[in-house]
């Protein structure tokens, strides 16, 4: 890149700028109105970056504002398409569409960490990192366009996707939540047993032990209590998955 600076004698933050432009346009499929909506999309708390009022200058208040239209565009798309379905149905498949883990999954695709100004290593960035861009480029897209573009973006990039309803009838977005539902219906005692594991490595390690009816059904190891409890009760559910669905019909 240094090349292009002699070449045409361009300042860095200019190809850097033109570099970002381009992206935005690619990835929300139109020109910008105002980049600097999108610039703060991709800002992070490590810049320490503020407006001439004194406000933070990072995507944590846009990443509020893109979750907010997200679950409204995907609520009205879900009424719509699914009559019959209750609140407590149309409730779930929303929780299912906008999971954290699809939110991870299509911020990984868009590639969006690429665009992102931190004064850390994107190594150092939680999974969820994925999302949260997501949410605030969708909150971006709201300012800078309107809600007609922010919805249209939503049905392009997530309910295309991700609205099948037959098939989002049968995801599991959550084995413990599920484990612990089935647990209550049949008036099963149960305990996540957790415990932090000794290591020699840098990263902190936690086991897990599942007991239902005082036995053991699923064990397992994470990075976090959360992570490994939710890894036990995936094994759980699968030593116990004939049980479960019996149950169910």
């Amino acid at each position: 890149m240094n090349i292009l600076y002699k070449i045409f004698k361009i300042s860095r933050s200019q190809v850097e700028n033109g570099f970002f432009y381009d992206n935005i346009t690619r990835i929300i499929g139109d020109k910008p109105i105002d980049i600097q909506n999108f610039k703060r999309a991709f800002t992070h708390r490590s810049m320490n970056l503020t407006d001439a009022q004194g406000h933070p200058l990072n995507y944590e208040r846009l990443e509020f504002l893109g979750d907010a239209m997200l679950g409204s565009v995907i609520a009205a798309h879900l009424y719509l398409q699914v009559p019959n379905g209750d609140e407590g149905y149309l409730t779930k498949m929303r929780s299912k569409i906008v999971s954290r883990e699809n939110l991870n999954e299509l911020g990984k695709s868009l590639k969006l960490i690429d665009l992102v100004e931190s004064k850390i290593g994107n190594q150092q960035f939680g999974e969820n990192i994925y999302g949260n861009l997501l949410e605030a480029l969708i909150g971006a897209i709201y300012l800078d366009k309107g809600f007609p573009a922010c919805e249209g973006f939503i049905h392009d990039k997530i309910l295309k996707k991700e609205a099948d309803i037959q098939r989002l009838e049968t995801k599991i977005t959550s084995y413990k939540s599920l484990l612990i539902e089935w647990c209550q219906k049949k008036k099963y005692p149960f305990k996540f047993e957790s415990f932090e594991e000794e290591s020699c490595e840098d990263v902190r390690y936690f086991g897990v032990k599942l007991y239902i009816n005082d036995k053991i059904v699923g064990r397992a190891r994470g990075t976090s209590k959360k992570k490994a409890e939710e890894k036990a009760a995936q094994r759980a559910y699968f030593a116990l998955q004939e049980k479960i669905i019996a149950a169910e019909k």
